[in-house]
C-alpha cells in the first residue's frame, strides 16, 4: 500500500521526496521514510538517473535533521505536558524522574536502535526530548544511527532491489514484534522493582521538576 502511493512521489521529486520523507518521518510524522529511501535506492540502481552517494547523503541528513526537530519539540513540549497532564495516567514527578532515568542508562540503546524500528523511528526523538536526554549524546548516537541507517537500507535498495524490499518488510516487522515482547518485558521488570528503581531516580535527579532552569519554565506551561 504504502509502496504504491509513494513509488510516483520518489520517481518524480527523487532526491527532495527522499529528503522531506526521512526528515518528516523523523520529526514524528508518521510517514514511510524508510519505503521511500528503499524505492529511491532501487530507482537509483535500476535507471542511473539519480546517484545513489546522494540519496544515501540525503536520506542520513534528512534523518539527523528530523530526529534533531521532534528532540527539540519534546524537550519544549513533552516535559511541560508531562508536569501539567501526566497525573491523569498516574504519572507522578516521582514516575518522570524515573523515566529520566531510564533514558540516561539506556538512551544511547533507544536512539540508536530506535532508528531501525518503524514506530520508534517516529517516536524515539520525541521521547529522549521529553526525558530531558543529554542533546549532545542524543546527536551522536541519533547521528551514527541515521549515517549507518541510510548506508545499510540504501546500499540494500542499490544493489539488491525487488529482493531486498521483499526482505526488509518482513525483518522489519520481526524486529517489532521482538521490540514488543521487549517492552512487555522491560515494563513487567519496572513494575517488579518499581520502588527501588524511582528511589534511584529520585536520588539522581533529587529536588522538584518544576521551575528549574533548564528549559521548564516555573508555570510550566505550554501554549498551542
Amino acid at each position: 500500500m504504502f509502496i504504491e502511493m509513494i513509488k510516483p512521489v520518489v520517481v518524480q521529486h527523487g532526491y527532495l521526496a527522499v529528503f522531506c520523507i526521512v526528515a518528516m518521518e523523523s520529526a514524528g510524522i508518521p510517514l514511510p521514510g524508510e519505503t521511500a529511501l528503499v524505492l529511491a535506492a532501487m530507482f537509483a540502481g535500476a535507471t542511473g538517473l539519480i546517484d545513489i552517494k546522494i540519496v544515501i547523503a540525503l536520506a542520513a541528513a534528512g534523518a539527523i535533521l528530523g530526529d534533531n526537530v521532534g528532540f527539540w519539540a519534546g524537550r519544549r513540549f513533552g516535559l511541560p505536558l508531562l508536569l501539567n497532564h501526566g497525573a491523569k495516567l498516574g504519572l507522578t514527578d516521582d514516575r518522570i524522574k524515573l523515566g529520566q532515568y531510564l533514558f540516561d542508562n539506556h538512551g544511547a540503546k533507544i536512539v540508536f536502535f530506535g532508528r531501525f524500528i518503524a514506530l520508534l523511528r517516529i517516536f524515539a526523538a520525541f521521547l529522549a526530548g521529553a526525558n530531558r536526554y543529554r542533546w549532545g549524546q542524543f546527536l551522536f548516537y541519533n547521528a551514527t544511527g541515521g549515517v549507518i541507517w541510510a548506508i545499510v537500507f540504501g546500499l540494500g535498495g542499490y544493489a539488491f532491489g525487488d529482493a531486498f524490499e521483499r526482505v526488509a518488510g518482513p525483518l522489519g516487522k520481526i524486529t517489532l514484534g521482538l521490540v514488543v515482547i521487549g517492552i512487555f518485558v522491560g515494563w513487567w521488570l519496572i513494575h517488579t522493582q518499581e520502588k527501588k528503581l524511582i528511589a534511584r531516580a529520585v536520588a539522581a535527579n533529587p529536588g522538584p521538576l518544576r521551575g528549574r532552569k533548564d528549559g521548564v519554565s516555573k508555570r510550566v506551561k505550554v501554549e498551542f
